[in-house]
């Protein structure tokens, strides 16, 4: 299920989108990139369309994946059959 990010409280969205820029790494190649700067890529993500809020019923857990991660979803057959269960 896809959460509007706007909805969300400015402080959870921070904190999710952090916990999200935690988990992906910090290795940015040759070029460091901040904490920060990357929390602000993806919020430019979430603003854009590219990436969203995402709440799996399965997991019983809300992450944040990118609009072609979403549309893979769809087409799972695992992650549709656990929607009907």
């Amino acid at each position: 299920m896809i959460i509007p990010h706007q909805q969300l409280d400015t402080d959870t969205l921070y904190n999710l989108i952090e916990s999200y820029v935690l988990r992906e790494g910090t290795d940015y190649g040759e070029q460091e990139c901040s904490i920060e700067s990357k929390v602000a890529q993806v919020k430019q993500q979430l603003n854009s369309g590219e990436a969203m809020v995402f709440f799996s019923e399965l997991h019983e857990s809300v992450t944040i994946i990118s609009k072609a991660e979403f549309i893979a979803l769809q087409t799972d057959p695992e992650y549709q059959a656990s929607l009907d269960n």
